[in-house]
């Protein structure tokens, strides 16, 4: 197995992790969160340590594909379970978020209703022989998504200091995104699924 698919695999690994940090039952073991008080806004150490785990995985995400892009290190497995942990991680770290209220549900089923349509047309479209490539959307999608986990697992800072909803902004941005880039998928396979049927 060549680096970049262990990076790829490490990935998914860090996902339990993550969710196990973020709902480990803190106060029924009598373990004292910490906060981090930035002027009026209260940070959780969960949530810092939280970004940390999901900022390693998220380079691992570039770290994967730029090592197999350079040494031709691209395997049908890399294919497969790449795009799998990115949207493990993802989509776990918005149903986190959303579990604790920080993030609206309906934005985060928008999106994981949206991924669960993409990977149906791109298996149909792969019976067919045809590749499905990421496309310039599906590509800010991922950034959008990224960024805003991050921005919410930080509160909004700094934006909250200027009275700026970066946090929600992002969210609702990236479920945009996410929708536009399906009906992307899906116009650039019609001919293909319309066969199928």
């Amino acid at each position: 197995m060549n680096l970049p698919n262990k990076l790829s695999l490490f990935r998914i690994v860090l996902v339990p992790v993550l969710v196990g940090v973020y709902l480990f039952p803190y106060g029924e073991c009598n373990i004292e969160v910490m906060q981090i008080h930035i002027q009026n806004v209260n940070i959780s150490m969960i949530d810092m340590i939280c970004l940390l785990i999901f900022i390693v995985a998220s380079i691992t995400d570039f770290l994967d594909g730029y090592l197999a892009r350079k040494n031709n290190w691209i395997t049908s497995f890399g294919k497969f379970i790449d795009p799998i942990a990115d949207k493990l991680l993802v989509n776990t770290s918005f149903l986190l978020l959303a579990i604790s209220g920080n993030v609206p549900f309906i934005a985060v089923l928008i999106m994981i209703w949206r991924d669960t349509i993409v990977d149906a047309i791109r298996m149909i479209t792969s019976n067919k022989g045809k590749v499905m490539a990421a496309g310039m959307l599906g590509k800010a999608k991922t950034v959008t998504q990224m960024v805003a986990i991050i921005v919410c697992f930080l509160n909004n800072v700094p934006f909250v200091f200027i009275g700026i909803p970066m946090d929600m902004i992002l969210v609702w941005a990236a479920c945009v995104i996410s929708v536009l880039s399906g009906i992307a998928y899906f116009i650039q396979a019609k001919d293909v699924l319309l066969e199928s049927m």
